[in-house]
């Protein structure tokens, strides 16, 4: 386990925080794409929702296998990596045709993401600092990845109000390249020393992880994480926009999510230093689908969609310091990286379901009714099964103390 002090961990933090605020951000405004390129391409809801899911089946596909590549050959070569594939594929979309491009660069922006997002960003996190002060930091990185969103989604609308969509995606492409150096700034936690733990394989990392119960319950709910997130960035601009709001509203939406979130994923971290991790992400669940249900049953007003924003941003991101958190005690941080591609890829088809879904449910029915009624329903279930099933094994009197896997 690395013992470093902050001041030596500072560029790794900042290295990190930038490159996931980057990376999340341009991901969560792509929902603002999807009247500009539907339009200008011919393409329906389901064809670009498609695309999204294709998006969130690579990111979750590869993260596992990219997690075990970080943690075998270090972090900075795959964040690296990742950051010139984000470059890569803004200039896809860019120059995007039709449904072929659009998929390409999908799919590159999906490999992308699983290299520069929340779990390499959170393993150089968890490394570069000591477990007392892990999940207090960790909630302080998970906050800066919601700046990209709250400074890029009121931007990109305006942009697109006066820029053909072309522009825009050429811009992402040139905020991709500045991820390069901070992704190189993060992968300096390769040279910090990290624990003498026996080298494992693929193969007997996911062994240990599908035995041990509390992670396959987390990551069963994580699923649920990922469907209700994805839903929301992708379909809240196009459901405004139907219900006749104004296009600038979606985005104040995505905007506040992002903003309220800095507060809300730091709150996550200190609060996982006192109480139990699993509890906090059983009552995030919750307390997303009391929101959700909650907004959804009454025409949006301007007013409305900004509380449902501003409530949404508490609960936003905040899981993913609580995860990583969660998974570091659960197995130490020598394989962190790959377990939590492991659960991203749980996480990741929630998000195929949550993106594809919607449009195919809204273009079947014309409305969003169905599809946010069944993601309040999933996101109460998960939140009372994390609190039930996600805790310790109960031990009998005449037990012994039980020892902590990491």
């Amino acid at each position: 386990m690395a013992n470093n002090g902050l001041p030596r961990a500072m560029p790794i933090l900042i290295g990190a925080s930038v490159t996931m605020s980057l990376a999340m951000g341009m991901r969560q405004c792509l929902g603002l794409f999807m009247p500009p390129i539907t339009q200008g391409l011919g393409l329906t809801a389901s064809d670009f929702t498609f695309a999204i899911a294709l998006q969130n089946i690579a990111w979750g596909v590869c993260q596992a296998p990219i997690g075990a590549i970080a943690d075998k050959w270090g972090v900075r070569p795959a964040m690296v990596g990742g950051a010139l594939l984000y470059v890569a594929s803004m200039l896809f979309m860019t120059f995007a045709s039709g449904m072929v491009t659009l998929t390409i660069s999908s799919i590159l922006l999906g490999i992308a993401i699983a290299c520069t997002s929340s779990s390499l960003a959170m393993t150089a996190t968890a490394r570069a600092v000591t477990p007392e002060r892990r999940s207090v930091v960790l909630g302080i990185v998970g906050a800066f990845s919601s700046v990209g969103t709250l400074v890029l989604a009121p931007g990109l609308q305006i942009f697109l109000a006066s820029w053909d969509w072309r522009m825009g995606a050429a811009v992402f492409a040139v905020l991709a390249l500045a991820m390069v150096p901070m992704a190189f700034m993060a992968g300096a936690v390769d040279r910090m020393p990290q624990s003498g733990e026996k080298r494992a394989t693929f193969g007997e990392v996911i062994g240990l992880a599908v035995g041990n119960r509390r992670f396959v319950v987390m990551c069963c709910t994580y699923f649920v994480c990922g469907l209700n997130l994805i839903f929301i960035n992708t379909h809240l601009p196009n459901y405004l926009a139907l219900c006749g709001q104004d296009p600038m509203l979606g985005a104040s939406a995505l905007a506040i999510i992002g903003g309220v979130n800095i507060v809300g994923s730091w709150m996550a971290g200190w609060l996982g230093s006192k109480y139990p991790k699993y509890i906090l992400l059983g009552l995030t669940f919750l307390g997303r689908s009391a929101v959700i249900g909650t907004y959804f049953m009454f025409p949006p007003t301007a007013t409305t969609t900004l509380i449902f924003a501003a409530a949404m941003g508490m609960l936003w991101l905040g899981v993913i310091p609580l995860v990583s958190g969660y998974v570091a005690e659960l197995f130490g941080t020598r394989y962190m990286a790959t377990l939590l591609g492991l659960s991203f890829v749980i996480h990741q088809a929630g998000s195929v379901i949550g993106a594809w879904g919607g449009g195919m449910i809204f273009d079947a029915f014309g409305s969003y009714d169905l599809a946010w009624r069944f993601g309040v329903a999933a996101g109460a279930t998960a939140g009372v099964v994390i609190i039930v099933f996600g805790g310790p094994p109960r031990r009998k009197a005449s037990q012994g103390p039980v020892l902590a896997a990491g």
